[in-house]
């Protein structure tokens, strides 16, 4: 006697299920109809005439080979990340940022490529429009290098903060990874880091560079003859622009091309090291200095910046680091007169000069190494583990925190690691 059904519920099967034994995929219960909902077809009256109803009896094992599926989406069909998902599988300096899941060797080099091709324009576009303003009335009368004419300073640092932007488009077109992987390993620029490295470089690189002036007066050949013709001018410019214009120079040098050397070499202690050595001497040589001494000095602080760059986890210490000594250097300039020549050593004064700006940075250097147990300023990316499991089953390298499971496998979570 069948059992009664539910009011509402489908009726019972009038006849018996004859056919074969209905499967589902991968060991799933064949479906009875009728036994869902307690109802029971009569018995079979041959062999093979029906199926044994479940749950009330075992489902025997369909011949054949019974292997999982391969790791991976159907047919057709891709995986894509949530968004907000790091972008990395496991934690990551910030020299190793561009080593994300997506990470191909050409992908830095197009991206060099792309940021030349549109910073070029971009600077151009700026000097021609300061040209077409009227900004300079006599262009044959320009010295390029004297930057204590306030027009001169405002359009060269113009021309070099629109490299921000073309920095930030080579990450979003030749690795399509947020713009902010330029500026830390949390994928955006920490602000609260900002002013305690400017108190920082203030007793260290700002006494430094005093003292390096007042070599260049008692050994050297400078004069004060003071201030420059629209003085007031400059110090509205420098204030306004320079740090910009230092930060660009930070998101060239540190924030595109030291993670593209880091991340063809991948190993990250090796990256550093080479990414740092190599970043400076460019850094160097971009600033066209007139002779070795400027070079070294020039270069000292390429390394200086490449450290607290490693040690910080982003470029916020770099860019106060650049800035104020921009700022003070032009500041100098300026209040001092045209007889100090602040863009080169001083003559006879070249060894003396790197000594005291190599004890300079490397006092910064390590005052910011010592700040990092009070700032605790992150070291490594937040990462989220993506990658398919082992087929030889190896364990995977134990994640700082692990939960869940997603499609029949353990999805691995890193939150950001401290130094």
């Amino acid at each position: 006697m069948s059992a009664a059904v539910p009011p509402g519920w489908p009726a019972a099967d009038d006849e018996p299920y004859r056919g074969p034994p209905p499967t589902g995929p991968y060991g799933a219960p064949p479906y009875v109809p009728g036994a869902l909902y307690g109802v029971q077809a009569p018995p079979p009256t041959g062999v093979g005439a029906g199926p044994v109803p479940w749950p009330l009896g075992p489902v025997p094992l369909q011949p054949g080979p019974h292997t999982a599926p391969p790791w991976g989406p159907p047919p057709g069909m891709q995986w894509q990340p949530a968004p907000g998902t790091p972008p990395h599988d496991t934690p990551v300096e910030f020299l190793q940022a561009m080593r994300s899941r997506s990470w191909r060797w050409w992908r830095p080099l197009l991206g060099l490529l792309l940021f030349t091709a549109v910073y070029l324009v971009a600077a151009v576009v700026v000097i021609v429009a300061g040209f077409a303003v009227g900004a300079f009335p006599d262009p044959t009368a320009i010295d390029p290098t004297d930057l204590t004419d306030p027009t001169l300073l405002l359009l060269t640092n113009l021309s070099l903060i629109v490299a921000i932007p073309c920095v930030w488009l080579a990450w979003v077109a030749a690795h399509g990874m947020r713009p902010g992987w330029s500026s830390s390993v949390l994928a955006r620029l920490r602000w609260r880091l900002l002013l305690p490295s400017t108190l920082l470089s203030l007793p260290t690189l700002g006494l430094g560079l005093l003292l390096s002036v007042l070599l260049g007066f008692v050994a050297g050949d400078w004069e004060a003859t003071g201030p420059v013709a629209g003085f007031g001018w400059l110090l509205l410019v420098v204030l306004l622009t320079t740090p910009l214009q230092s930060a660009a120079e930070e998101y060239v040098f540190r924030g595109y091309l030291s993670q593209a050397i880091a991340g063809w070499v991948g190993r990250p202690q090796a990256g550093a090291v080479v990414a740092g050595v190599l970043t400076a001497a460019l850094f160097s040589a971009a600033h066209l200095p007139p002779d070795v001494w400027t070079f070294l000095d020039r270069f000292a602080f390429g390394l200086a910046a490449s450290a607290v760059v490693w040690l910080t986890g982003g470029l916020e210490a770099a860019i106060v680091l650049h800035a104020a000594n921009n700022v003070v250097v032009f500041l100098l300039a300026g209040s001092l007169g045209e007889g100090v020549a602040t863009e080169s050593v001083a003559d006879g004064t070249g060894v003396l000069v790197v000594l005291v700006d190599l004890l300079a940075l490397a006092a910064y250097v390590a005052l910011v190494a010592r700040s990092r147990r009070r700032l605790r300023p992150e070291v490594r990316s937040a990462a989220f583990d993506l990658r398919p499991p082992s087929p030889r089953g190896v364990p995977w390298p134990s994640p700082v925190i692990g939960y869940g499971v997603v499609q029949r496998r353990e999805v691995q979570y890193h939150p950001w690691g401290m130094g």
